[in-house]
C-alpha cells in the first residue's frame, strides 16, 4: 500500500522497537502478559492463543495495543468491549513509539471508513466522527429540576467539537415522542437519541430502535434488558442517592431542630432510596435526626407540593428537600417560610439566597460526553451505564448561605468517602415499623438496594 500517510521513518522505528521487545528476556515480556488484561492488551507468547479454535495454537508471538486509557476511564469502568488500559513493558522508548504508530494508523483507518461509508450509501460524516445527538424532554428545559439537569448536560455537549445537539422540550409520553425522535433522525441526521422521560421507553423507543437499527437510542432509566430489547437501545442512570446522602450530612449539621422535611412524588425504590439516604447522612452527624416525608402522588403537582412543604414546616421541620420533577415550589416555599433547603436534580441555589444549603445534582454530561466520544471513534456504545460519585456521575451544588462551616467540612468528607466507595447502608438496619430490612452492610451498587420498599427507622411517614 502506498499513499497511506504513515511516515516511513515511523514504520521503521516501530519495527525496531518491536524487534527489541520480542528479543527481550522472558521476564520482561511475561510481566505484561495479555491474560492480565480484561481488554485483550499486552504480550501473547508462542502458542498463547488460537485464532481458529478448531486448529492448534498459533506459532507466533504478538503484542496487542489499543487506545491509551487510564485505569479510571469511564468506558473501561462501564465494561465497554476491548476497553482497558494498555500494558507496557519496562523498555525505554517502546511506549512512545508504539503509541505514535497506533495514532497514525488509527487516523488512516478513520479516513478509509469514510470511503466505506460512501460505498454503502451512508453519510460520510457517520464514519468521519461527526455526532448529531438528539435529546427529548417531557417538561420545560428550565424547570429547575429533572429536565434542566439534562439540558445542562446538553449545554456542555454543545461546546464539544464535531458534536451537534438537537433538543425538544415539553414532549408528552405519547406517539408525539416518536414523531419528535423520527424528525431528528430523518431531517437532522441524528445518530444518537436520548430519551429522558420514563414513559418514552416502551413502546416508543423500543419500536424506534427496531425501525432504525443504525441509530443508537439511550434512555435515562435502568429499563433495558438484553433478552427483550434491541441491541442499539440501552439505559443510563446516575445514583442520585449518593448526593442525597451528602445533603443529609449537611442538613444534619445545619438544622437547629434535627427535623428534616421531605416532599416526595411516589414511593418507588429510587425515591425511597433518596429519602433513606438523607436520613442516614443526617444521622451520621446527628444520631437524633429525623426525616418526615409527605407523598404527593405524582411527579409534578405544584399545588400539592406547596401544601406538603408548608405542612412540614408547620410540623417543626427547619430544612426541606424533595424528590419531584421540578423542586422549584418546595425550595421557594422553604425560603418564604424562613427555613433552609437542599436541592434535587439540578441547582436551585438562585431560588433560596438565604436558606439554601446544597443539593443533589445529576451529572449527565459525564455519560453524554462518553457516548459522543465513542460514536466519534466508531466504537460500540455500552448498553448499560450506571454510576455515582465514584465515577463522576453525580455532584452536590456549591454550598449556600444556609450551610454552616461544620456542615461544609463534614459534607466534603462524605463526598471523599463516596468517591472511595464507602458504603451508605451499614447494617443491620430496621424500617420504621421495627422490622430488620438489611441484616448486614451492603456496598453501594448491590442490587438489593435497587428494590428498596421501605422507610428506615427515623423516617416519619408511610408508603401506604
Amino acid at each position: 500500500m502506498t499513499g497511506h500517510g504513515v511516515p516511513q521513518d515511523l514504520i521503521e522505528r516501530t519495527e525496531q522497537a518491536s524487534r527489541a521487545f520480542f528479543a527481550a528476556p522472558s521476564a520482561i515480556k511475561e510481566a505484561v502478559r495479555f491474560s492480565a488484561s480484561s481488554g485483550n492488551r499486552g504480550y501473547i507468547p508462542m502458542k498463547g492463543e488460537a485464532l481458529d479454535p478448531g486448529k492448534p495454537a498459533d506459532l507466533k508471538e504478538a503484542f496487542n495495543v489499543g487506545l491509551e486509557l487510564a485505569p479510571d476511564d469511564l468506558e473501561f469502568q462501564a465494561g465497554a468491549r476491548f476497553r482497558a488500559p494498555n500494558l507496557w513493558p519496562d523498555i525505554q522508548g517502546f511506549r512512545n513509539v508504539l503509541l505514535t504508530y497506533f495514532d497514525a494508523t488509527w487516523s488512516l483507518g478513520r479516513r478509509l471508513h469514510t470511503v466505506f461509508a460512501a460505498d454503502l450509501g451512508m453519510p460520510r460524516a457517520f464514519a468521519a466522527g461527526s455526532v448529531t445527538l438528539g435529546a427529548v424532554y417531557v417538561g420545560a428545559r428550565d424547570d429547575f429540576g429533572w429536565n434542566q439537569a439534562h439540558a445542562v448536560a446538553m449545554g456542555v455537549l454543545k461546546k464539544v467539537e464535531n458534536v451537534k445537539v438537537l433538543e425538544e422540550e415539553k414532549v408528552p409520553e405519547t406517539d408525539a415522542v416518536s414523531k419528535s425522535m423520527e424528525s431528528m433522525i430523518n431531517i437532522d441526521g441524528a445518530n444518537l437519541i436520548l430519551g429522558t422521560s420514563f414513559g418514552y421507553f416502551d413502546p416508543f423507543m423500543v419500536d424506534l430502535a427496531k425501525k432504525y437499527p443504525t441509530v443508537q437510542f439511550r434512555h435515562a432509566a435502568p429499563l433495558w434488558n438484553k433478552d427483550k430489547h434491541p441491541a442499539n437501545l440501552g439505559s443510563y442512570f446516575c445514583y442520585l442517592n449518593r448526593a442525597h446522602f451528602v445533603d443529609g450530612v449537611a442538613a444534619g449539621l445545619s438544622s437547629a431542630t434535627g427535623k428534616i422535611g421531605f416532599v416526595a412524588a411516589k414511593p418507588i425504590p429510587s425515591v425511597l432510596s433518596n429519602i433513606n439516604s438523607v436520613l442516614l447522612g443526617a444521622r451520621s452527624v446527628n444520631p437524633k435526626a429525623t426525616v418526615q416525608v409527605i407523598f404527593t402522588g405524582d411527579w409534578s403537582m405544584p399545588v400539592r407540593e406547596a401544601e406538603a412543604a408548608g405542612a412540614l414546616v408547620d410540623a417543626g421541620c427547619d430544612v426541606l428537600t424533595c424528590h419531584v420533577d421540578g423542586p422549584k415550589v418546595v425550595t421557594e416555599t422553604a425560603e418564604h417560610r424562613g427555613v433552609k433547603s437542599c436541592g434535587h436534580n439540578a441547582s436551585q441555589a438562585p431560588l433560596a439566597p438565604k436558606g439554601f444549603i446544597t443539593g443533589a445534582e445529576y451529572k449527565w454530561e459525564t455519560i453524554d460526553r462518553m457516548y459522543a466520544a465513542m460514536l466519534a471513534k466508531g466504537e460500540p456504545l455500552p448498553n448499560v451505564v450506571v454510576g455515582g460519585y465514584d465515577n463522576d456521575m453525580v455532584r452536590n451544588t456549591p454550598y449556600g448561605a444556609g450551610a454552616t462551616p461544620e456542615a461544609i467540612k463534614a459534607a466534603d468528607a462524605a463526598i471523599a468517602g463516596l468517591k472511595a466507595k464507602k458504603p451508605i447502608y451499614v447494617g443491620p438496619l430496621k424500617d420504621n415499623t421495627g422490622k430488620v430490612v438489611l441484616d448486614k452492610t451492603f456496598e453501594n451498587y448491590d442490587p438489593v438496594l435497587d428494590v428498596m420498599s421501605y422507610l428506615l427507622e427515623g423516617v416519619v411517614g408511610s408508603i401506604t
